[in-house]
């Protein structure tokens, strides 16, 4: 009997040569939109640090999950920078698609998730002073591409992108949350920046966010509601992006809840504690409208899975989404004392778990096969 052999490095060669060629492959698909799933990974350990009864327990899992999070933060970066240096004519065409345009506001939404995970509940692995830094970082870089996004996207759409009349989905409203995530996370770094003027411009600047991001979002959501009114309800396969409307709802209580709990040392004694009842004034009305349209948006997706929603990316927004409404029940919770606003919390963290679940198994099953696609190809 007689075996063949093969020069050891002859093997690594051709394993790194399929290696080098899968990652071209993977990276030749790279969108922004695979920054969604570190959107609704991070979102889940911020929530649950924000719950009305976190311990010991919910904070460790938040850890946990905040390290799988930032681990695919990471993989999304680098297969962005990996076509940015394989494949510069793909990655420089993504703002010029109608659809995939959009998708822009993920990396922000996600890194700024990522950096305010980092200082909630990454300080179970990280000293202090380096879990402030990581956020203080991805903060900053978050904030700087969700404001471009937020302006270059609805500049191309006014002057590049064409659509029809019908054309509205919820996927416009993307870039334009992306400035009201950097509002309600940057409320937390508020009393780390230098007292005096700094900080009142950074609280100012926070504000001029929010502002910005509420009425381009309130414009967009009536575009919206207008398409599915007025002509038809958009295809099942971007139906789920209707979800992204409690983005901007969530995400708006999250902010005057926390901007109201940190602007003390800016606003002054009497203003700040009228702060939490401004905030429990706009968050109870505006979740009252949040619920409102998760039921419609339910009900939607009940009728296109039954017309064959496919799975796309687009799932993703069953997640983060719904963690901002957490994390904006939770706030008013503490605010007003309320039971049944706590209750909802818990409720509505249950529906973000399992929409996780969901779409977290059908993202490594379609991940599985891209790669395996790409190592029989490479």
């Amino acid at each position: 009997m007689t075996t063949t052999t093969f020069p050891p490095t002859d093997f690594a060669t051709g394993t790194a040569s399929r290696l080098r060629g899968a990652a071209d492959v993977v990276s030749a698909r790279f969108s922004p939109s695979w920054f969604t799933p570190v959107m609704g990974t991070s979102i889940i350990a911020v929530a649950l640090m924000t719950l009305p009864v976190g311990n010991s327990a919910t904070h460790a899992i938040a850890a946990l999950v905040w390290v799988l999070g930032a681990t695919v933060m990471i993989a999304a970066t680098s297969a962005g920078i990996l076509q940015a240096v394989r494949h510069p004519h793909l990655a420089a065409r993504h703002h010029l698609d109608p659809v995939r345009a959009h998708s822009y506001g993920a990396p922000a939404m996600g890194i700024m998730s990522v950096g305010a995970g980092a200082y909630l509940a990454g300080g179970q692995f990280l000293p202090d002073p380096v879990a402030l830094g990581v956020f203080v970082v991805l903060w900053t870089v978050g904030t700087a591409i969700g404001l471009a996004s937020a302006t270059v996207i609805p500049y191309l759409m006014f002057t590049r992108h064409t659509f029809e009349s019908d054309g509205a989905f919820g996927g416009w409203l993307m870039p334009v949350v992306a400035p009201m995530v950097s509002a309600s996370t940057g409320a937390l770094l508020i009393e780390h920046v230098g007292a005096g003027q700094p900080r009142l411009t950074f609280t100012l600047a926070l504000g001029a966010m929010f502002g910005a991001s509420l009425i381009a979002s309130i414009i967009l959501t009536t575009q919206l509601w207008s398409r599915m009114m007025h002509k038809s309800v958009p295809a099942a396969a971007i139906v789920p992006t209707a979800w992204i409307v409690l983005g901007f709802l969530g995400q708006s209580t999250t902010a005057t809840n926390l901007l109201a709990d940190h602007t003390g040392t800016v606003v002054g004694p009497a203003a700040a504690a009228a702060a939490p009842k401004l905030a429990v004034a706009y968050g109870v009305p505006t979740m009252g409208f949040a619920m409102m349209w998760l039921v419609i948006v339910v009900l939607l997706t009940r009728h296109a899975l039954r017309r064959g929603m496919p799975f796309t990316m687009s799932w993703w927004s069953f997640t983060f989404p719904v963690g901002t409404c957490v994390t904006g029940a939770s706030g008013l919770a503490a605010h007003t004392g309320s039971t049944a606003l706590a209750g909802l919390a818990m409720a509505l963290f249950a529906l973000l778990v399992a929409g996780w679940a969901v779409t977290a198994r059908r993202t490594f099953v379609r991940a599985q096969s891209h790669v395996a696609a790409a190592w029989a190809t490479a």
